[in-house]
């Protein structure tokens, strides 16, 4: 019987060894015996069990399925979202399984797993379908979202004794999902506001009886025909409209429920107007909202929306990252089988050095994205569950100022590896559907053999849940911030790269030595360029001014024009050091992931050096063509003036 668990042994690897279980059952479960268990090793294998049964469901009652639920897709009637009925007998499936509360405390019905074990299943759902993945994140996620926003706000509360929860603010609606009978999303996207916060629209204020009512137009929203929904509004006045920061910080979060339902049916409070026609995730509703004056709670302080939603935000683009490696790993299996069997000038053509070249290429890519998530994936784990604890349990000065410390190491670790996950694991998406495509040759272009369906679902990865290019901007803004706050550190670790590529008696360490130079390298001329740059731009002011002028007089747009050009390259180059440094710690470990390091820092290599190529050679003349166009549209501007 298939099993997209069992038959991926990469995936296997993090489950049986590659995952350090220990700090993460000692969060999860702090009494074992109270929670019917006899040791962690019991507690890793119930681990392993979940991704076991997931994978068995997956394979055998999922993606069967997937091809006929795609086809027929969803539509609007009476202004509620149909969807097909095998996609609804799946989730009664799921709801039966009671995996929407995988992650959820037991206090609060749920399995009480990991967010690694859930987002390793994540994988397993998207390789059979990323739409109806992103539906089922909806149920769960959402539910992980009330709970930790209500922790954020204070409004839950705990037993001194056991830890666990005794009341938590929205804790019917998190009963009512976990139930698999309502799920929830978020509103964010509004026309002309995507990626550009500081532009919503959308509205909340007050009644006289201090009800706050929410109005306004909200697009794009996945799976936003749930009862529950997460909208960002604005309650304060845009004090300058030319700081960006001055509109961000109007938005307040609210949690708003778009209908009702008794004995009579559903009585909508929200107006879901229309369904998106998609180039893909055709099983996935994607909604127009209106708001008239609808009914929300408050999260936490207003004015503290946009915090609140990266909380929301780097959750999901952890998700989106582990989706777009189910669906990259589906996307390799089809094109792997397909060339296995296909005949051309004498051998299958999985046997032609190119063909061969491409799938080796496509695996490798797989396991460093894997990788990536895994470490990402832990690192935010344990950031969260040690704030958690920080909230939950009396700790003495001294052990809470150690767990204090814990805590921020993780969440650095996070906030550095989440948007490079999210970028290349989206990225590679695309890259890994369209080779699917190429393989497949005429057929790939075809529906009949699903090449194509990848390629359409792939496409949305570098887009939603933040775009490729802002992942991209996240990265470059904290690695050049970083190397401002402590440069000494900075050149510490360019000379101890280049000191291990000549000396280390290791060969993959001299390797991944190389690989961490040409990054450094390359930072250090952004680095440079960017402090040059600014610099010159001090020419004719008088010297008073300087000290002012360098430390607190940047523009992002001016002053770093050549790290936003270079900002793609920069992303790249860092995952791929993120990813080798990763491989080559489970190499240390378990010799036999030697080869898989080997392999990849084998293909890394040569694009750390042609990234950094790119870096140190390329931009001055095409930003200097910019600049010169800028300045002849602001003349004609003056000009019409």
């Amino acid at each position: 019987m298939s099993n997209f668990y069992k038959d991926n042994d990469d995936l296997r690897y993090y489950f049986e060894r590659g995952i350090d279980w220990g700090p993460i059952i000692d969060a999860c479960e702090p009494n074992l015996e109270r929670a019917g268990f006899e040791s962690r090793a019991q507690v890793a294998d119930f681990y392993r069990e979940v991704a076991e049964m997931i994978g068995g469901f997956v394979a055998t009652e999922v993606a069967p399925h997937v091809k006929a639920i795609d086809e027929q897709g969803v539509h609007l009637e009476d202004g509620e979202a149909v969807v097909p009925s095998q996609l609804e007998a799946i989730f009664e499936q799921i709801k039966g399984l009671e995996l929407h509360g995988m992650c959820m405390p037991r206090e609060l019905g749920g399995m009480n797993c990991p967010l690694m074990v859930y987002l390793a299943n994540t994988e397993l759902f998207a390789r059979a379908d990323v739409s109806m993945m992103a539906h089922f994140g909806f149920h769960g996620g959402m539910a992980m979202a009330m709970m930790a926003y209500s922790m954020l706000e204070g409004s839950t509360t705990f037993d001194p004794d056991t830890g666990e929860i005794t009341e938590t603010r929205f804790g019917d609606y998190i009963a009512e999902i976990v139930r698999g009978e309502a799920w929830g999303c978020m509103d964010i996207t509004e026309p002309d506001a995507g990626s550009d916060m500081a532009r919503l629209k959308t509205t909340a204020a007050q009644d006289e009886d201090g009800t706050w009512r929410i109005t306004g137009q909200k697009i794009f929203i996945t799976s936003g025909h749930g009862k529950y929904h997460f909208v960002i509004a604005r309650t304060e006045t845009v004090q300058n409209p030319d700081d960006p920061m001055s509109g961000l910080q109007g938005l307040s979060m609210f949690l708003v429920p778009t209908y009702e339902e008794d004995d009579d049916g559903r009585r909508r409070l929200v107006e879901m107007d229309r369904l998106e026609h998609k180039l893909g995730h055709h099983s996935s509703v994607t909604a127009s909202l209106q708001f008239d004056h609808a009914k929300g709670h408050l999260i936490g302080e207003r004015g503290q929306g946009f915090k609140y939603m990266l909380l929301l935000m780097n959750g999901a683009r952890l998700g989106v990252g582990f989706e777009s490696i189910g669906l990259a790993e589906a996307a390799y299996r089809l094109a792997r089988d397909y060339a296995a069997e296909r005949p051309s000038m004498g051998k299958t053509i999985d046997r032609h050095e190119m063909i061969a070249d491409y799938l080796e290429e496509m695996q490798s890519d797989l396991v460093g994205l894997r990788a990536i998530a895994m470490r990402a994936a832990m690192a935010e784990e344990l950031s969260q569950k040690i704030k958690l604890r920080l909230r939950r349990e009396a700790l003495g000065e001294l052990e809470e100022k150690r767990w204090s410390r814990e805590e921020k190491r993780h969440a650095r670790i996070a906030r550095r590896i989440t948007p490079l996950l999210k970028y290349l694991a989206a990225e590679k998406a695309v890259e890994i559907a369209r080779r699917g495509v190429q393989i497949h040759g005429g057929n790939g272009y075809t529906t009949e053999y699903g090449a194509e369906k990848l390629l359409r679902d792939a496409m949305v990865m570098p887009i939603y849940e933040g775009t490729s290019q802002i992942q991209s901007l996240m990265a470059m803004k904290d690695t050049l911030g970083g190397i401002m706050k402590d440069p000494q550190a900075f050149v510490r670790r360019e000379a101890q790269a280049r000191w291990r590529a000549l000396s280390s008696n290791d060969s993959l360490e001299r390797q991944l030595a190389r690989l961490q130079s040409l990054s450094l390298a390359a930072q250090r001329h952004l680095m440079t360029k960017t402090a040059t740059d600014k610099m010159q731009s001090l020419r004719g002011q008088p010297i008073r001014e300087w000290r002012s002028r360098l430390t607190d007089n940047w523009d992002p747009k001016r002053d770093f024009a050549f790290a936003m050009l270079h900002a793609e390259h920069l992303a790249r180059l860092l995952a791929d050091e993120v990813i080798a440094e990763t491989l080559f710690e489970q190499a240390q470990r378990h010799p036999d992931r030697r080869e898989v390091c080997g392999r990849y820092l084998e293909r890394a290599e040569p694009r750390a050096r042609h990234l950094h190529d790119l870096i140190t050679t390329t931009g001055e003349s095409f930003l200097e063509r910019l600049r010169r166009r800028d300045e002849a549209d602001a003349s004609t501007s003056r000009a019409a003036e």
